[in-house]
């Protein structure tokens, strides 16, 4: 390896320990309480260290949400070969479920955290937002109005929008509740997957012009595998 190589190896490294300790704090003290000198501490650095990859808080916050967020649209992405809407939409469910599971405090940071309103310039606008290979939103909005435009939905939805944060509420909740209650011993939680599967159940039932089209997910599971296969 030569110095460069080397140098931007060490530099990516040292950008992943800010950007562990900054989700952390974040995640737990709040934005506006930590500070970027906090941070530095945290991972026993000094304050220029921080400074010479980040300019400041505001854009240090808002590459970690670039890089965070860049994650769970690859995992829906991994689906998008998936023809049926309905097993698309199960599939982001799945996907969503997993990165919460694996990835608990990038959860909190992500979907639990109040952040300032994050700046993005006119490239990420064009490229990401609104971009199914990388705005999840995106994927599981697209699956919804193809499952509308298909009339696999019952007629009164007929707002993509909406169809998409009735089932993003839905995991979010059970999600988040154990997240931050799951010490709690007076409650008897059950298996979060279980319970997050059956949840997923119950709203396509509510939603589908047939219920017994209920989506199960083998079809998103071929691909996810094929997908595996090929990164091997």
């Amino acid at each position: 390896m030569g110095s460069r190589e080397r140098r931007d190896r060490e530099r990516m490294e040292t950008r992943d320990k800010i950007f562990a300790a900054a989700r952390e704090m974040f995640a737990q003290e709040g934005y506006e309480a930590v500070t970027m000198r906090a941070i530095a501490d945290k991972i026993e650095y000094t304050p220029t260290t921080i400074y010479h990859h980040f300019a400041n808080k505001q854009a240090l916050v808002t590459e970690l949400c670039h890089c965070d967020f860049d994650v769970l649209a690859k995992q829906f992405a991994r689906a998008s070969t998936v023809a049926d809407p309905l097993e698309r939409m199960r599939m982001a469910g799945e996907a969503y479920l997993q990165f919460a599971i694996e990835h608990p405090q990038d959860y909190r940071f992500m979907f639990m955290t109040t952040l300032p309103e994050i700046p993005h310039d006119a490239q990420f606008m064009a490229e990401v937002v609104g971009n199914p290979e990388s705005d999840a939103y995106a994927f599981l909005r697209l699956a919804c109005v193809e499952a509308i435009e298909k009339g696999l939905l019952r007629p009164e939805l007929s707002d993509s929008h909406e169809v998409a944060q009735l089932l993003w509420a839905t995991l979010h909740g059970l999600i988040s509740l154990r997240i931050i209650k799951n010490h709690e011993e007076w409650v008897p939680w059950r298996d979060l997957k279980t319970a997050a599967r059956n949840a997923m159940d119950a709203m396509f039932r509510g939603i589908l012009r047939d219920p017994t089209a209920l989506p199960k997910g083998q079809e998103a599971e071929a691909a996810l595998s094929a997908a595996d296969a090929t990164t091997k």
